[in-house]
């Protein structure tokens, strides 16, 4: 086979293969325009016949959805400040300090990411009652999920500082610069890719985050999307029209930002591949 037909096989098979996964995020865009009856149409339509653009106002108004946006923007951004601010220092130490043992310690930490929220809510829950915590709830949340991402996040950092040569920092410190300046003048700069690249996927996981705020959140007015969501659900529950438009106004958000910053976060993926 030619290197021609093999790369039209290839794109072939990647197209067929995003086509895939991308049909249940066309489904739910399209559900959520179809009425009532054309729902359980059999056999199913790709597209409604008379698309229903009002259920997006209906289910704005009726949920309150921008309180639900808002209250998950507080915690993702909360939460990505609160590790970014902890966690780029930590990577960066890591990364300048390595032996055997910090490896060790490492691998140890990152066995955390293995245990589920769900198994972590009930300790993390009885200690932030002891302290006192949950009277904030939201900061709670925040700190909960911290605890959970800081080692994903350190460990991708220190990759990327990892590739800054230490060349150009003592070149800094030849230079008269101190250690801060040559962290921040010529170290961070060179990083930043990656720690946005983190920072990304740490705010797309606590814009989604249920568990934590699920448990430890009570009043309404400061519940996430997420478990705006979850009101819907019902044994009855037959709404799936409002449920998808719903949904819709949740993800888009998240998506436009994914598509915006695609560039820079290709760029932060491979900045450790090459040097």
């Amino acid at each position: 086979m030619s290197d021609t037909n093999r790369n039209r096989l290839m794109l072939f098979i990647a197209i067929v293969l995003a086509a895939i996964y991308l049909f249940p995020l066309y489904w739910m865009y399209i559900t959520a325009l179809k009425s009532g009856s054309e729902m359980f149409a059999n056999p199913p339509s790709f597209w409604p016949s008379s698309p229903q653009w009002g259920t997006y106002a209906y289910v704005w108004e009726s949920r309150n959805m921008g309180r639900y946006l808002w209250n998950s923007v507080v915690i993702a951004f909360g939460s990505v400040a609160l590790i970014t601010v902890l966690g780029v220092g930590c990577a960066y130490v890591l990364a300048r300090y390595r032996n055997m043992w910090v490896d060790i310690g490492l691998f140890l930490i990152l066995m955390l990411q293995v245990l589920p929220a769900s198994l972590m809510i009930t300790p993390i829950f009885v200690g932030f009652s002891q302290f006192g915590l949950l009277d904030y709830p939201r900061f709670a949340v925040i700190l909960a999920i911290a605890a959970k991402s800081m080692p994903f996040f350190v460990v991708l950092v220190r990759a990327t500082f990892m590739a800054v040569p230490m060349e150009l920092e003592e070149a800094a410190l030849v230079d008269g610069n101190s250690r801060f300046g040559a962290f921040f003048n010529i170290v961070l700069p060179l990083a930043r890719n990656g720690i946005l690249v983190s920072a990304i996927l740490i705010f797309m996981q606590a814009f989604g985050e249920f568990v934590y705020s699920k448990s430890m959140i009570q009043e309404a007015e400061l519940q996430p999307a997420s478990v705006g969501l979850n009101s819907f659900m019902g044994p009855n529950t037959s709404e799936w029209n409002n449920i998808m438009a719903y949904a819709t106004m949740y993800v888009t958000p998240v998506l436009a930002i994914f598509v915006l910053l695609q560039r820079r976060i290709v760029s932060g993926l491979t900045s450790g591949a090459l040097k």
